[in-house]
């Protein structure tokens, strides 16, 4: 169990370097809409290539942080049930989500994923839109940022069987320990 978590902890640290280094991609698709709205009220110049590049760094972050978000365990659940339930049943719904869930869906996401990113850089495919980016570098954001976020499952199935297995503490129990004792 120590060589897997050690292998947890270096996914955790790998998708948090990255998860904190694409989120300023936001302020840079911020910067692009700022300017080209300017531009296009105040000088009637405009570029669907600007457009499209807001959409990619904003696909770039939603894609490629997840795995960031997964880590925080910031994902939206529904906690009706999850809340009430005790810590080692949580622990369990999560492993079999992981298991069940998460997994498979990241797995068939970049197998399909996967080929059609192959087939848009191959042929070098252009947006339909008049000045319009090439097709391929947002493409590749799916495979990348479903690998990343099955990787951080992985990381997460590690840490749950690790806890339940006593090998780890829980964060969970001790910050709801330390809030308790407040």
């Amino acid at each position: 169990m120590t060589s897997l978590l050690a292998l947890s902890r270096a996914i955790d640290s790998a998708n948090t370097f990255i998860g904190k280094a694409i989120s300023w991609l936001l302020l840079a698709a911020i910067l692009i809409s700022a300017i080209n709205a300017v531009t296009r009220k105040a000088f009637s110049l405009s570029s669907n290539a600007w457009l499209e590049a807001q959409w990619y760094l904003f696909s770039a972050v939603f894609l490629i942080a997840a795995a960031y978000t997964l880590l925080g365990n910031e994902h939206v659940k529904v906690d009706l049930v999850y809340g009430k339930l005790p810590r080692k049943a949580q622990l369990w719904i999560d492993i079999l989500g992981t298991i069940f869930f998460l997994m498979p869906f990241c797995l068939i996401t970049v197998y399909l994923s996967w080929p059609v990113f192959l087939q848009k850089f191959a042929s070098g495919e252009v947006s339909n839109n008049t000045g319009g980016l090439l097709q391929w570098p947002a493409w590749i954001l799916i495979p990348i940022g479903f690998a990343l976020l099955a990787l951080q499952g992985v990381s997460e199935l590690i840490k749950r069987i690790a806890i339940l297995r006593g090998d780890m503490p829980d964060p969970v129990a001790d910050a709801d320990a330390a809030a308790a004792a407040l």
